[in-house]
């Protein structure tokens, strides 16, 4: 298995230059550019854009930028405070030597700014998908064990209900039922905050901090459930009718044991694939909840780099994407072996 994993590790460099040749490549040739909101007005002199431009290093052929970005330049132009004046000369390290650049709208390495959010994500996220865990294992269980009953009927209408429901429509309502109509019989003031981590200007509460989660957390959470619920619960139906299983029932262990100690194990596999799929969420966050519950997280951060035509930020933001999912399948392979012995990667 060691072996294994340090040949993987080693397969995703290259794997990991392409990818990021082919994102600076569309990122860069994308309509519009971060001189783009500079070229809508006269106020500012031709010199002083060629300036803004030179200081972007976007003066250069698109391969030069990519080597520049990927290695560094030991004498690029600096403007430090985004004024289109060159304020001098420095050193550019480059990605190989994690410096991902500084910000076009921000002025700030990319990696601080990431930083500062990255938290924010995994704490939003990572509630998200335990919860959507605790939710989606037991109802796929009881499903398949209750095959055809009025509660796996009742299941599977919701399920399709969830994954027919968009995203950006459900935290809408959320909002307008629980922060617009319904108030706080106790404050007189709305139900739940309709956005951001915590109420602004207030001491650390930790009931405020679970208030603010609830929406975004509720939003996440249906569309993951039925789609985790219902991949268990296919899996588990085509497990319990394995050979294995009547083996194990007729030598008499009670039927929770069979489920959860030979069923279970085998019907997580397909469910670990999916699990990977989403994981990488944790770190990149979801656009849609981040934008409309005003969460500072990398979603949110990612969207604005787009429209702001920020190429460092985003281009710090799909690498890192890259990385989480290259290591997710990695990960993926490894949960493959402890659940299933017959896998070996030898």
């Amino acid at each position: 298995m060691g072996q294994y994993i340090v040949r993987r590790l080693l397969q995703a460099i290259p794997m990991l230059l392409l990818v990021s040749m082919l994102l600076f490549a569309l990122v860069n040739i994308a309509p519009g550019g971060p001189m783009s909101a500079y070229s809508r007005t006269n106020r500012i002199p031709a010199e002083k854009k060629e300036a803004i431009r030179r200081s972007f290093g976007l003066d250069k052929p698109l391969p030069v930028q990519y080597l520049i970005w990927l290695i560094g330049n030991d004498w690029m132009q600096l403007d430090t405070d985004g004024d289109g004046v060159i304020d001098g000369k420095g050193t550019r390290k480059g990605v190989l030597r994690g410096d991902f650049g500084f910000s076009y709208k921000d002025r700030k390495p990319v990696l601080d700014i990431i930083a500062d959010r990255l938290w924010n994500t995994v704490y939003l996220m990572t509630i998200t998908l335990i919860v959507v865990a605790l939710v989606a294992v037991p109802i796929g269980i009881l499903s398949a064990v209750k095959q055809y009953s009025a509660f796996d009927i009742t299941v599977t209408t919701l399920s399709f209900m969830g994954q027919a429901m968009p995203e950006f429509w459900l935290g809408l309502i959320l909002i307008l039922v629980f922060y617009v109509t319904l108030d706080n019989p106790v404050t007189g003031e709305s139900l739940l905050p309709g956005g951001g981590m915590y109420t602004i200007g207030a001491e650390f509460s930790l009931v405020d901090r679970i208030n603010h989660l609830i929406l975004p957390v509720s939003m996440g959470v249906v569309g993951w459930v039925a789609w985790w619920s219902r991949f268990l619960r296919s899996s588990m139906l085509e497990v319990i009718n394995q050979d294995y299983i009547r083996t194990a029932r007729a030598k008499g262990q009670i039927e929770r044991k069979v489920l959860y100690r030979h069923a279970l194990k085998n019907a997580l596999i397909p469910l670990v694939t999916m699990i990977m799929i989403d994981f990488p969420y944790v770190f990149t966050g979801a656009i849609v909840a981040e934008q409309i519950f005003s969460w500072p997280g990398m979603g949110r951060m990612y969207y604005d780099a787009a429209t702001s035509r920020d190429y460092p930020m985003l281009m710090g933001v799909l690498i890192l994407g890259s990385i989480v999912i290259i290591l997710s399948n990695l990960m993926a392979d490894i949960i493959y072996a402890y659940l299933d012995p017959r896998v070996r990667y030898d």
